[in-house]
Parts: structure tokens; C-alpha cells; sequence
């Protein structure tokens, strides 16, 4: 005998209903907090996909140091990095033109960069190098092991001459125009004898409006290469060369 529709809704409501178990609560999601940490106590660059890189556009690359260690603008430390430099300037990726370090300047706690590089690929791996070679120096100074720099690198693609011309200018006078800036605000004398920042790539840039000579740098092996695009070797200065005075720039 075929049951009705009736009395198969009533065996239903007699039949004890099971439990409602809560689920505990889980880790996936969107949520505030969420992904990866980052390797000190504030986020750093996002990891974010980086964009392609052509090769005829130069890069301004900016490094952290990791908190807690040494100052880099001391006597010793500058001489580790820029063997550090040199080595990187003779290594495999810029013997094959796939890397070159073209610029730099060297900060209490980061490092600015101006490189080529043949793509993103090659960029990648020459900042790679160029960190690991930098580490090994620097904890040989410091005689410590672990980690010099802080989560990723910051990199932005130059792709026009003024662009290049401010990075260019940025990295190679901002640091000496805010420390005269400083004196100025505090009412000491500012000592124009030393127009650069001499823990820069000052030394070797011919990009100056003014003549400059640095005494004894024939006896310091050059710790750059001479840059290939035509936005880092010719067409920034469509713009004008740099100048040595902060208030003209």
C-alpha cells in the first residue's frame, strides 16, 4: 500500500531533527589582518605584482636596512659597500649587459639605486646579487650572521627624461640639500666647501653645472658602470644639468 502525501509529512515530523553544531571559527577569508606579515614590526612594499620592464627605461630602486643595525654613512661601512658595488659591477648579469648599476646613494638605514636592467627578470636578479654580496660585507663588518635588509625592494620605472632627471637629482643631492637645509633652520654655518655628498655616486657623475673635483679619487676603483639607455646617458638632460646650488637644483 502506497503511502499518502500526508502520511509521509507526518513520519517526517515525528523523526527526531539532528543538532545544530556551530562551525569554530576559520582562518580563510577576507578580514582585516589577513596575508602574509611582514619581516619587521611594519609592512614594507606591498606584494603587489610588479609591472613589466623594458629595457630602455632605467629604474630607481630604494632598499631598507633592517631596524636595529649600524648607521651605512660611517668610514668602514661605506668601503663594504662599495666593494660590494664594485663586485656587483663585475659580476655575471653586468658582464652580460643584463644588469648595471649605473647611480647610487647610501643612507643612515636605505640604500638608493639607479640600474638597467634587460627586463624584469634580470632586474630581479641583479638586485638579488647586488643585496647578497652587500649582506655578506656588512655582517663580515659587523661580525654578526642573518639578514641586512628589510622585506622587499621598492622600484619605480623611470620612462621619460624629466623623470629620470628628478630620480637623478634625488638621489644624488637630496640628502645633502636637506642636511643644509637643517643647518640653515638651526643658524649654523653651511660649509660650502664640499658641494656633494661624497657617499654618493656624485664623485663619478659628469651631469653638474659646475666643474667638480674630488681629491684622491683616482686611488678608489670605480663602484659603477657608465649607463647604456638613452634616458640615463643622454636624454635627462634636455632638462638641464644638475645644479650644485639647493636653491636652483
Amino acid at each position: 500500500m502506497t503511502a499518502t502525501t500526508s502520511q509521509r509529512n507526518e513520519r517526517r515530523r515525528r523523526q527526531p531533527s539532528a543538532p545544530l553544531l556551530p562551525f569554530r571559527p576559520q582562518h580563510g577569508g577576507r578580514r582585516p589582518g589577513a596575508g602574509r606579515k611582514p619581516n619587521g614590526l611594519e609592512a614594507g612594499v606591498g606584494h603587489r605584482t610588479r609591472a613589466a620592464l623594458a629595457p630602455r627605461f632605467p629604474v630607481h630602486v630604494t632598499v631598507k636596512l633592517r631596524a636595529g643595525l649600524p648607521r651605512l654613512r660611517r668610514r668602514d661601512e661605506y668601503a663594504a659597500l662599495r666593494a660590494a658595488f664594485v663586485a656587483g659591477c663585475r659580476g655575471t648579469a653586468a658582464a652580460a649587459g643584463a644588469f648595471r648599476l649605473c647611480h647610487f646613494a647610501v643612507l643612515n638605514d636605505h640604500l638608493h639605486l639607479i640600474v638597467e636592467a634587460q627586463d624584469r627578470v634580470s632586474l630581479s636578479r641583479g638586485i638579488q646579487g647586488l643585496l647578497v654580496r652587500i649582506a655578506r660585507k656588512l655582517n663580515k663588518l659587523w661580525a654578526r650572521k642573518g639578514k641586512v635588509f628589510a622585506d622587499r625592494y621598492h622600484d619605480h620605472i623611470l620612462k621619460s627624461p624629466r623623470a629620470t632627471r628628478n630620480a637623478l637629482r634625488y638621489v644624488l643631492q637630496n640628502s645633502r640639500h636637506a642636511a643644509l637645509a637643517r643647518s640653515a633652520a638651526r643658524g649654523r654655518m653651511v660649509d660650502a666647501s664640499q658641494p656633494i655628498d661624497t657617499f654618493t655616486s656624485a664623485p663619478w657623475f659628469d651631469g653638474f653645472r659646475q666643474p667638480i673635483r674630488v681629491r684622491g679619487l683616482e686611488a678608489i676603483v670605480r663602484p659603477i658602470t657608465g649607463a647604456r639607455t638613452w634616458l640615463l646617458a643622454i636624454g635627462w638632460r634636455r632638462h638641464g644639468l644638475l645644479d650644485l646650488t639647493p636653491a636652483t637644483g
